[in-house]
């Protein structure tokens, strides 16, 4: 089986060194075996749990609900129902942050159209309800009506 040393892994996932270390010393990498001069060494095996800590990660999921799955890894098939719920929760949070996201994006957009046909009349006038500054929601709806994905 291939082995790797701590730099290549660090190139390979796009991250540093040192924070390899840190996921080592914080418990994130049970399964990472050391040589006789006390240098991490990964393996082949070890690539599949990288994978899934780099999504986790990226998910924006605590590192310490990380080292919780990590170790269920690690632990075996008695954990797997444990390991399926971590699953389905985080599905479920991540799908609900992008739901915030793409709403927030939306009306950016809108926003931005807002600004673009703002200044090119050069005045911001032209949505306002009379005698108000307040924006005519007609104008939302039309963004909306014509600018739906």
């Amino acid at each position: 089986m291939k082995s790797y040393s701590i730099g290549e892994i660090a190139e390979r996932y796009h991250t540093t060194v040192a924070t390899l270390r840190y996921y080592d010393e914080s418990g994130l990498l049970p399964f990472v075996k050391r040589n006789a001069q006390g240098q991490r060494i990964f393996t082949d095996d070890d690539l599949g749990y990288l994978e899934v800590i780099d999504c986790l990660k990226r998910s924006a999921i605590p590192l310490r609900y990380i080292r919780q799955f990590m170790h269920w890894c690690v632990e075996g098939d008695a954990t797997l129902p444990q390991r399926e719920q971590f699953m389905i929760d985080q599905e479920q949070a991540l799908d609900a942050r992008i739901q915030v996201l793409q709403a927030n994006l939306d009306f950016l957009r809108w926003k931005k159209w807002y600004y673009a046909h703002a200044n090119q009349a050069g005045t911001e006038q032209i949505f306002f309800m009379p005698g108000t500054t307040q924006v005519d929601p007609k104008w939302r709806a039309d963004y909306l009506a014509t600018h739906q994905q």
